[in-house]
């Protein structure tokens, strides 16, 4: 099999098996967000401002803990994901929050076949676009699903990281999307004693590949931002910095782990 182009696949069966780990896990802690507590963070909220009477599609929404923070904000939200396990599970933790939103199963690139029309906010956010081969595909289903007027805002990991080998020794991959990332991982980022051994595919996307792939489709770049830190406490030997802000211990400062920015269809 080659895993490049079964990659849906491979990666639908990592994200189904995982999904299980996540909900029970401390990292994303079920029950103080049906509490009450958001699941977004400063980052993208700064990006989102206002969203209050807003229609919203969410891309690549796991398990739907960001969506229904985004309709607690007073949005419409569409969230769409790749597992039909995640896709579940964000159905049963909406009817447990009392929340409404939508919930679609399907892969990215094919979203034209399952959904036909456009939203005030196209939101994604956090180790999204490693899973995709092609920004172009990729910026082509955000711009076609904005509304004239209407804002795509995003977050992820900067491609930066994405280089170093999973200890963060050396220099492993290219910055560049020159193949393929093909692995098997022990356990999960929320629970790294989990029982889950399956193999990812992914990819590693350059900051130029990912803004003209998005310039080109006609968005305008307002907001273009980078951190020096992650929300999420995710690499090894990480520290926290400040609350909610964590950096890694022996690369401290060094090393830009975020960016984030927002683009408007005119």
């Amino acid at each position: 099999m080659d895993a490049g182009k079964d990659y849906l696949d491979i990666n639908r069966r990592l994200w189904n098996k995982r999904v299980h780990a996540h909900i029970s896990s401390g990292f994303y802690d079920v029950p103080d967000f049906l509490a009450g507590k958001s699941s977004l963070r400063s980052i993208e909220l700064d990006l989102l401002g206002d969203i209050s009477d807003k229609s919203v599609l969410h891309l690549q929404c796991h398990f739907g803990q960001d969506s229904l923070s985004l309709v607690r904000m007073g949005a419409s939200v569409t969230g769409v994901d790749l597992s039909d396990e995640a896709i579940g599970q964000a159905n049963v933790l909406a009817e447990k929050a009392g929340l409404s939103a939508r919930f679609i199963c399907t892969d990215i690139y094919a979203l034209p076949n399952h959904l036909d029309e456009q939203f005030d906010v196209v939101f994604t956010s956090y180790g999204t676009i490693g899973w995709l081969p092609d920004m172009k595909r990729w910026a082509d289903v955000v711009a076609r699903y904005l509304k004239p007027g209407g804002a795509f805002v995003f977050a992820e990991f900067h491609p930066v990281v994405w280089m170093f080998d999973n200890d963060l020794e050396y220099i492993r991959y290219a910055y560049f999307n020159r193949e393929p990332i093909i692995e098997t991982e022990q356990g999960t980022y929320a629970d790294k004693d989990a029982a889950i051994g399956l193999r990812s595919v992914g990819w590693n996307h350059s900051l130029a590949e990912v803004l003209q792939s998005l310039l080109e489709t006609g968005l305008a770049l307002s907001d273009f931002k980078e951190f020096d830190y992650s929300p999420y406490n995710i690499f090894p030997g990480m520290t926290e910095v400040e609350t909610g802000k964590f950096q890694i211990e022996k690369l401290k400062g060094k090393l830009p782990l975020v960016y984030a920015l927002k683009m408007t269809k005119p």
